[in-house]
């Protein structure tokens, strides 16, 4: 006996399905008009740029956590991270121009240590999780203060600034438009796609599902869990690496506060777009939302007075909060229904 795909009880799942999935959009779709009503200029060309061009930074970073959290596990050290790789990156170019000029061999070479940096941090996080069996939440939160500590040292207590006369070969990588869009949107839409496809089309993005849903199984699976849980946080540690050649030529410097609270907003936007906290199931396209929803209530904060954008970190710890509360109601239901 087949089921009709008009029958209503089918039919009533399938709803609730698409509304859980379309919820972050809609969301979204809220706040611009939100935003438009207390400000037209909301809707501005240069405010949507400025907002898009934000939304770049944390959405890349936010990529890679996906992956990271998907497969059970989580990273606190990106933001300071950052930090360190973006300081080293300085120093880099700085030395280099004595041989290599201020033109684009210099910029190319501090953006090829940038990612050598991330994929060797992530690398790092990843062995020191898996083979040194020590809590994901230990680690990252070690690194954290260790990569924070490094870039405070490399500036002295203070900042590390580019040469001036690199900025101006090096700023059209943050300020310049490609077909009316900034190129940090464009390196997002490309980091994302390919997230996306690693995901959603390979045995890789299925093996990381697998082992957040249950690591003990995937073993027996013959998945390589160490393998590839080290591999998800290489490639977070590339993303914030990507993040970081994009984001220097915006200040052309480096300090201890660069950085701070981007942990915060990456995981943030992955739980807002229904990745599941305890891993077993990711969405790119909802991280993606997740990072525009961010920054629009950050861009909203500051066309209002009723909150100091300076909560921008309190709105992000509750939205956090609010989501995994909601998450866990859907995990006891998951679970009744099991039983």
């Amino acid at each position: 006996m087949t089921v009709s795909a008009t029958n209503p009880l089918t039919r009533g799942k399938q709803m609730k399905f698409d509304v859980k999935t379309a919820g972050p959009a809609i969301a979204l779709i809220l706040l611009c008009i939100i935003g438009f009503s207390l400000n037209p200029a909301f809707l501005s060309e240069g405010n949507l740029s400025n907002l898009l061009t934000r939304s770049a930074f944390i959405g890349i970073i936010a990529i890679g956590a996906t992956f990271v959290i998907t497969a059970g596990g989580i990273d606190l050290s990106v933001g300071s991270m950052a930090a360190a790789i973006a300081g080293v990156m300085i120093i880099i170019m700085n030395s280099a121009v004595e041989t290599l000029g201020t033109g684009v061999a210099t910029v190319l070479l501090g953006c090829g240590c940038s990612i050598l940096l991330g994929i060797g941090a992530g690398w790092i996080n990843g062995v020191l999780t898996t083979k040194g069996k020590i809590e994901a939440f230990i680690v990252t939160l070690g690194t954290m203060g260790i990569y924070r500590s490094l870039v405070t040292y490399f500036a002295d207590g203070g900042t590390l600034s580019l040469d001036f006369a690199i900025r101006g070969t090096y700023r059209p990588v943050y300020y310049d438009s490609f077909f009316g869009l900034p190129i940090p949107v464009w390196v997002f839409i490309v980091v994302s796609i390919v997230g996306w496809f690693l995901l959603n089309r390979t045995a890789f993005g299925r093996y990381c599902t697998a082992i957040g849903s249950n690591e003990g199984v995937a073993k027996y699976s013959a998945i390589k869990v160490d393998s590839v849980k080290t591999m998800t946080y290489m490639i977070q540690g590339l993303c914030v690496s990507l993040a970081t050649i994009i984001y220097v030529p915006r200040l052309g410097s480096a300090s201890s506060s660069t950085g701070v609270l981007w942990e915060l907003e990456a995981i943030a936007a992955v739980i807002i777009g229904g990745t599941v906290l305890k891993g077993g199931y990711g969405r790119i396209g909802g991280t993606i939302l997740g990072a525009l929803i961010l920054t629009t209530i950050g861009n909203i904060l500051n066309f209002t007075d009723l909150i100091s954008n300076y909560l921008n970190g309190t709105m992000q710890g509750l939205i956090i909060i609010i989501a995994v509360w909601l998450q866990r109601g859907d995990w006891g239901k998951a679970k009744a229904k099991q039983a």
